[in-house]
């Protein structure tokens, strides 16, 4: 099981949208869209989104992202409605990038907690800084350096990738190109680097499986991303 995830937006066709394009990057995770109204035209349906938290929800509970003011509202409502609002956060972060984040945080196995907090910090400007402290000189920090072969280069499916993969060791990792820097357990910040095929990457990790992490990140890159 993972969290759910539901998109509240005043577009059918905006929701079912983005909704397709996360399970791309997230095929375990139950995304439910909820926009429009019931006859089409533009809105927030409460009893749809409703019915559609209800849907998304395994078991680990839902994470409901947003459009515009009056789709929070929409959004809130429904969550209070539930026999156990707890189960449900609404994510206050911007949309598109948020739907993204949540989703690959979901794969990850986060807690509803942890991916409403990725929904809620997708796109800051900080997500391209190095993580503070970072030493290059600590006995558990390694680095290697790899060149993308695959034809989208480091873009959203193989980012993702690379992103829940790296959840997956005790190690914090960035991913260099040029003289841009960017956290290795966000896949925003990775796609923000623009990285195309060909280009060489620097991935640094820090932590008890530093070297672990950089194995699995040569694996992905060596094979492609499994494309």
């Amino acid at each position: 099981m993972s969290v759910g995830i539901v998109l509240v937006s005043h577009s059918a066709k905006l929701a079912e949208g983005l909704a397709e394009l996360a399970a791309q990057m997230a095929p375990d995770v139950t995304i439910v869209p909820a926009g429009g109204l019931s006859d089409g035209s533009i809105g927030t349906d409460y009893d749809e989104v409703v019915a559609a938290t209800q849907r998304a929800d395994s078991g680990d509970g839902v994470v409901l992202l947003y459009d515009l003011g009056s789709a929070q509202m929409t959004a809130e409502l429904a969550v209070e409605s539930l026999a156990d609002p707890s189960a449900a956060i609404v994510a206050d972060g911007p949309l598109v990038e948020g739907a993204i984040a949540a989703a690959v945080a979901a794969q990850a196995g986060r807690d509803r907690k942890a991916v409403a907090e990725a929904a809620a910090a997708a796109g800051l400007p900080e997500d391209l800084a190095p993580p503070a402290g970072d030493d290059a000189g600590t006995a558990d920090t390694a680095e290697i350096e790899l060149e993308l072969h695959n034809e989208v280069g480091l873009h959203a499916r193989p980012a993702a990738v690379l992103v829940r993969t790296l959840s997956g060791f005790d190690a914090e990792v960035t991913v260099r190109l040029g003289d841009q820097e960017a956290d290795g357990h966000s896949v925003l910040a990775l796609m923000s680097l623009g990285a195309r095929q060909g280009d060489r990457i620097r991935v640094r990790a820090r932590g008890p499986q530093a070297s672990a992490a950089l194995e699995k990140a040569k694996e992905l890159v060596d094979g492609n991303f499994g494309e």
